[in-house]
């Protein structure tokens, strides 16, 4: 096999994909000093760890810890540093493949943003599809996480359960939220398979829109960085009037 024909059939099994040291260290350095002055102050729009009360969240912006940024939004439209992440020629190459498709678009609705994990007030993402609040003619959108430093359980690094983009679920495997619920019999074999992610700096996952993933506290004393893109095939339209239509998707 090529690497793109074992990228496809590792993602077609599994749901997810890692493509290793995809950006070099000066590039990583680059985005992260790039962060950096976006986050002391942080630079609008933001989301607080305080506004998705997720557990291990601080209550509130006036809260102690209120004012830890969970993520800088509208990453793509930030910097042309960013920009270049979202138009990495090998990424595409993947995008296309993985996708079946020559015509993909980065969704500015969805991602699209620095995530980052930082010590002592970062919260914990719940087991998940991100296609959950998605609202596509096909649930069939791939995400881009690009790891600007070491990731791993003990910071806060993405779960995932392999081959989970494959499966149907009933509403009762759900909480209100569209969490999947881990105090129900029919999920503790799949919950079982938990995977963790790790990834070196330039390492990006590359991840199903139903693949099911969580994430846990950062425990360390150092701020995670990741930076997060959505894409789609150009014949997959968002449905009109929801928030997957609000802004128009880059052709990329």
């Amino acid at each position: 096999m090529t690497d793109i024909e074992q990228a496809v059939s590792d993602f077609e099994r599994d749901g997810y994909f890692v493509a290793r040291a995809l950006f070099s260290a000066d590039e990583v350095e680059a985005l992260v000093d790039l962060i950096d002055r976006s986050l002391s102050p942080a630079l609008a729009p933001v989301e607080f760890e305080a506004d998705v009360h997720y557990p291990g969240a601080p209550v509130s912006r006036t809260a102690p810890g209120g004012q830890t940024p969970r993520r800088l939004l509208h990453a793509f439209g930030r910097d042309t540093l960013f920009q270049q992440v979202g138009r990495h020629p090998q990424l595409l190459d993947l995008l296309k493949a993985l996708m079946s498709t020559n015509e993909i678009r980065l969704s500015q609705n969805h991602h699209n943003c620095v995530m980052t994990k930082h010590p002592g007030f970062s919260s914990v993402t719940s087991w998940h599809q991100d296609s959950r609040y998605w609202r596509f003619d096909r649930r069939e959108l791939v995400s881009s996480w690009l790891a600007l430093g070491p990731e791993n359980r003990e910071n806060g690094g993405l779960l995932v359960i392999p081959g989970s983009h494959t499966l149907d679920f009933e509403p009762g495997q759900f909480d209100a939220s569209l969490f999947l619920r881990t105090d129900f019999d029919d999920n503790q074999d799949l919950l079982a398979k938990a995977t963790v992610v790790e990834l070196d700096p330039g390492d990006m996952l590359l991840f199903h829109s139903r693949t099911l993933h969580a994430a846990g506290q950062n425990e360390t004393d150092r701020v995670k960085r990741s930076l997060v893109y959505t894409y789609r095939a150009e014949d997959n339209q968002p449905i009109p009037e929801t928030r997957s239509a609000v802004y128009e998707d880059i052709p990329v």
